[in-house]
């Protein structure tokens, strides 16, 4: 899944959907032991979301499922 990937802190791995375009209009995720963080590729120093594992994994059921198309 991941096309690149950056350093996080030492504590994780920044990285991108396959799904990438080719101008980077992308979000990076980092899976942590107890979250995971989403930040915007193209701004990564202008923030990030931290989710619960439990909100993730939601997240991530619910995308599969189709509930945001």
């Amino acid at each position: 899944m991941a096309t690149g990937t950056q350093p996080l802190l030492s504590a994780g791995i920044w990285r991108k959907s396959s799904y990438t375009g080719s101008q980077g209009n992308c979000v990076e995720v980092a899976d942590l032991p107890e979250k995971h963080e989403m930040r915007d590729s193209k701004n990564p120093k202008t923030g990030k979301l931290c989710f619960s594992s439990a909100e993730w994994a939601f997240f991530i059921t619910s995308v599969k499922n189709g509930q945001f198309s």
